[in-house]
């Protein structure tokens, strides 16, 4: 069966980085600020919650063009457009220019709206002419907005959250999924029990999943 390719997408711009290779593994992290305030002569702080920072998503790319025999540089060097600001993308607030917003979408239902917060290009593999042919790109988004917040609803009942439809992907697992449906890895058990999974942890490419409406 043939995958479908992971994309990075300029929003609101005609740049789309399109990945030869689809990532072998991504890293999915996020952290909550708790302010400890120390009591005198108490065994426990009192911890209070401060704050959520944004998710972040970090991953490998790998792109290699040996066998064509053109620049690999041609491939990525969308990317490196993406890093860059665009004069006619302004911060709502201080109104100077910024680098455009992105969008990693693999498959019909997994995307990651975010800006590009660090990249790195590795090059690994030269013609003998010295034209760059191989190499990987180290790169993490930053989340830049709660996917919760923006929770959709029935159009045509008015209210409640339709069922969804999530098409399994190379390497994903049923408490990323969950992440991506309801922002809380932890919520897998509602998906496996609506699909009637016996055994969670083998998901195979292809295989649709219904995501319930919480």
């Amino acid at each position: 069966m043939s995958l479908t390719k992971a994309t990075i997408t300029g929003v609101g711009t005609d740049i789309k980085v399109t990945c030869l290779f689809n990532p072998k593994e991504y890293t999915m992290s996020r952290t909550n600020q708790w302010k400890i305030d120390f009591k005198p002569g108490q065994n426990i702080p009192e911890v209070t919650f401060s704050g959520g920072q944004a998710a972040q998503l970090k991953m490998q790319l790998f792109f290699d063009t040996y066998e064509l025999g053109t620049d690999v540089r041609k491939h990525t060097q969308g990317l490196w457009k993406l890093m860059r600001v665009d004069p006619d993308k302004k911060h709502a607030k201080s109104q100077k220019s910024e680098p455009p917003k992105v969008r990693f979408s693999w498959g019909d239902f997994w995307s990651f709206d975010a800006v590009i917060q660090s990249l790195s290009q590795t090059f690994t593999l030269f013609l003998p002419t010295g034209v760059p042919v191989r190499s990987t790109v180290d790169v993490v988004f930053q989340q830049i907005q709660d996917e919760m917040k923006f929770a959709g609803t029935n159009p045509t009942s008015g209210g409640g959250e339709p069922h969804r439809v999530h098409v399994v992907q190379a390497g994903e697992r049923l408490d990323w999924i969950a992440y991506r449906a309801y922002g809380d890895p932890t919520q897998w058990r509602p998906i496996a029990q609506a699909n009637g999974l016996d055994r969670p942890h083998r998901l195979r490419p292809g295989q649709k999943l219904i995501i319930p409406a919480r």
